[in-house]
């Protein structure tokens, strides 16, 4: 009797593959509850100044300026996540955090207090219940992803229209879109960096684990976003 060794994997290396992707998912999500931890006690902080509120209702240089900077961020973090310090790329994704929370501090005067606690939470178990079946499915999602991609592509488009055109219809679309794409590259996103962190060398884990944290914190920002336009209660 003769054993297929492509398709046989003994105890101890299933051990120890099992404790390399819990290690480093356990990175990845650290990383990422930080986020967005920084991100909201930013955006509380920001609504609660006036000034703060003021300079960046009434001076939209400053606010695009913000937008603009993350952006920078997201891009220079995925681009030179080989060549960056741990230390450099958990810093930079902190202040990409604090940025984030900048920004959205606007929602809350927005929206009622009770309405973002319901969308944070229903957006955190339809997150959560995502992310784990894109870690444990065995099935590739990789074809889910690439179409997510484009569909990511279509509704940044669709969004920028959306500025200079404002139909309740086509923000009805957009939210509808934004909420199924980010729902899938949320599971993609997960099954991406389970496997990851079997192909890592010890050497890069540490800043890949703060990229791949960017990457869900996204993920959920996003979804939460959208949601929000749902569940939402505006404010009188």
């Amino acid at each position: 009797m003769s054993w297929n060794q492509s398709s046989f994997t003994s105890p101890q290396v299933a051990d120890v593959r099992d404790e390399r992707v819990g290690a480093f998912l356990s990175r990845v999500y650290g990383w990422m509850f930080a986020g967005l931890l920084v991100t909201a006690v930013t955006a509380f902080a920001v609504a609660a100044s006036p000034a703060l509120i003021e300079a960046l209702i009434l001076n939209r240089l400053v606010f695009w300026a913000l937008i603009i900077a993350q952006l920078g961020l997201v891009i220079y973090l995925s681009a030179r996540v080989e060549k960056v310090s741990p230390a450099t790329a958990a810093g930079l994704f902190i202040l990409y955090s604090a940025l984030t929370g900048v920004t959205s501090s606007i929602i809350l005067l927005i929206y009622t207090g009770a309405s973002i606690t319901s969308t944070f939470i229903i957006t955190a178990g339809m997150f959560g219940a995502t992310a784990v079946f894109g870690t444990v499915t065995k099935r590739s999602l990789a074809g889910v992803g690439q179409f997510m991609f484009m569909g990511l592509i279509g509704l940044i488009l669709a969004s920028i229209v959306g500025i200079f055109w404002q139909n309740s219809a086509l923000q009805f679309v957009i939210s509808v879109v934004g909420v199924l794409v980010f729902t899938g590259l949320t599971a993609w996103d997960a099954q991406r960096l389970k496997q990851m962190a079997l192909a890592l060398p010890d050497g890069q884990v540490g800043a890949y684990a703060v990229v791949g944290a960017l990457s869900l914190y996204l993920d959920f920002i996003n979804l939460f976003f959208f949601l929000l336009r749902f569940t939402g209660s505006r404010r009188d």
